[in-house]
């Protein structure tokens, strides 16, 4: 925690006052009337941004486990598949994993008459499913590789103590290896989860309506172009301040 004392200090007090400043003059010189207008499509898509954040990294660190024990300890016909996905998720841009998904599945689908006359056709006919696992599928390659050598940093000492007492395998990994490897990368996975964030702006491209597409129709509608950007970054900010409070607090736990 910073002191009075500490917040007292000229640099800082320098620094407060220019923030304070450029505060008052975005205010009184910017042009802010757009706002209740597009209020209510600005809520919808902040709710679509933080809920592909919130699937889309569960279901990646869901994925990554186990992608990560194979590559540790698994045999070869596991590793190496394992392996080259991770490979190949990391070498690739997200954007073009997105569109290959989007573009690709979403002009496959329709080909199947059993799929469009089944119940998931109203969803696969939609591109947030395309942009979800595109997003699940990146955070767990990167998740992968990070849980690899998690689950490689984990003492040999405990995990032997664990088998000499009988303790079965399973058991072994729910309580010993698994939290400890967890722990060991939460600083890791606070700065993936906030990169994360910042990479959900590219599901814009196959017309998912997130913050960031609702930025852009203000610009496209209004002509105006620094407001409804400043106010993005403020969103931003402001979610990536929970997320890395959050993983703090967990870290401190």
């Amino acid at each position: 925690m910073i002191s009075l004392k500490d917040l007292m200090q000229p640099h800082r007090i320098v620094m407060m006052l220019v923030f304070a400043g450029i505060v008052i003059w975005c205010a009184i010189a910017l042009r802010w009337d757009w706002i209740p207008k597009y209020a209510p499509l600005a809520l919808e898509g902040l709710w679509a941004t933080v809920w592909i954040l919130a699937v889309s990294t569960l279901f990646g660190f869901m994925l990554a486990v186990p992608l990560g024990l194979a590559q540790a300890v698994g045999p070869w016909y596991l590793s190496i598949p394992a392996r080259t996905f991770c490979t190949i998720i990391r070498g690739t841009p997200l954007l073009l994993q997105i569109w290959l998904l989007y573009y690709g599945l979403g002009s496959l689908f329709p080909q199947f008459p059993w799929i469009r006359s089944s119940e998931l056709w109203p969803y696969l006919r939609q591109a947030w499913p395309y942009a979800v696992l595109a997003l699940t599928l990146s955070y767990a390659g990167y998740e992968g590789e990070v849980m690899r050598g998690a689950f490689s940093g984990v003492a040999k000492g405990q995990l032997e103590a664990a088998k000499s007492f009988g303790m079965p395998r399973f058991t072994m990994f729910r309580r010993i290896w698994l939290p400890q490897a967890v722990r060991n990368v939460l600083p890791t996975l606070g700065g993936e989860t906030i990169l994360q964030l910042k990479a959900t702006p590219l599901v814009a491209t196959i017309t998912v309506m997130e913050i960031y597409a609702v930025s852009s129709r203000v610009r496209a509608d209004t002509f105006i172009v620094y407001e409804p950007l400043l106010l993005l970054a403020l969103v931003y900010m402001a979610i990536a301040g929970v997320i890395a409070l959050a993983f703090r607090r967990l870290e401190k736990g």
